[in-house]
């Protein structure tokens, strides 16, 4: 499907709500395709899905929580049946789980993977059957840079991207030449309220600019259209290509910049602070 294609397209996005969903959503909007928007905050999606409305009159919402499977894989054949197909899902909703190693649970990281990387798994499933049914359809899964390589303080954010990083790489070449495509994108530092949520610590070493989500929207247009499988917004690929090449460097270097053993500090314990909003 090229860009120009998009102008009819029927389109899923999760995580719409703010952030890189709802700038993407409403540049889909723009470009003419009908997009369902995801998301838990249902405010929010009211709000977004009304600026939609003004390019695109049939967008609509649902408001899921993504963390529940069942309900994830439900919502991806409702949203099928609603709109009679989809040409793009696009699985973009994530939640952080920033604290270090030594103050991580393993809630926290099934959390983290039943939103990151197990909703995007079987929505995905869910709707698969009837895209190769038809020839053709588009999966967009939105990882991260951290998809790539590790980031302090954040085990499970970063095992739930490289899960999906992995799973997005094998799915596209068990259907190469099928019609159906898979694109994956690896954003880097975006200025979003996923570095500000309730009950997580501060990222404690990255003080760099971020970019405005419109920079990840546009990109994830672009490969929607492109032949390329992955897609680096801002491209930061040479950050993964030094790591690949000194990973010992990389780890001193990393730990280094976290600071002294965040087990000796006194910040408090996330977990008994409010959960987070996807």
């Amino acid at each position: 499907m090229s860009a120009t294609a998009l102008d009819g397209a029927r389109v899923l996005i999760t995580g719409a709500s703010s952030g890189i969903g709802a700038a993407t959503a409403k540049a889909l909007a723009a470009a003419g395709a009908t997009v369902g928007l995801v998301g838990r905050r249902q405010a929010n999606l009211e709000a977004v899905a009304g600026e939609c409305r003004r390019s695109s009159p049939d967008c609509t919402y649902w408001a899921v929580d993504l963390s529940d499977l069942e309900a994830a894989e439900e919502l991806a054949r409702d949203a099928w049946a609603h709109f009679g197909h989809l040409d793009v899902l696009i699985n973009n909703a994530a939640v952080p789980k920033v604290r270090p190693i030594e103050r991580l649970k393993f809630d926290d990281v099934e959390h983290a993977m039943r939103v990151n990387f197990f909703s995007p798994v079987r929505m995905t499933l869910a709707v698969l059957p009837a895209m190769l049914a038809r020839g053709s359809g588009t999966i967009v899964n939105v990882a991260s840079l951290g998809g790539r390589l590790g980031i302090g303080h954040e085990a499970a954010y970063t095992a739930s991207k490289f899960a999906l990083t992995g799973w997005s790489e094998s799915m596209a070449m068990d259907l190469h030449g099928t019609g159906v495509r898979v694109r994956l994108i690896q954003p880097g530092a975006i200025d979003t309220d996923i570095w500000d949520r309730p009950g997580e610590e501060k990222a404690l070493y990255f003080e760099g600019p971020k970019e405005p989500p419109s920079v990840v929207a546009e990109g994830i247009l672009a490969a929607i259209g492109s032949d390329r499988f992955e897609h680096y917004l801002p491209d930061m690929k040479s950050v993964v290509e030094f790591k690949d090449s000194d990973i010992d460097g990389y780890i001193a270097m990393v730990a280094t910049l976290s600071g002294a053993n965040p087990s000796q500090s006194d910040q408090s314990d996330p977990s008994d602070q409010s959960e987070e909003k996807t």
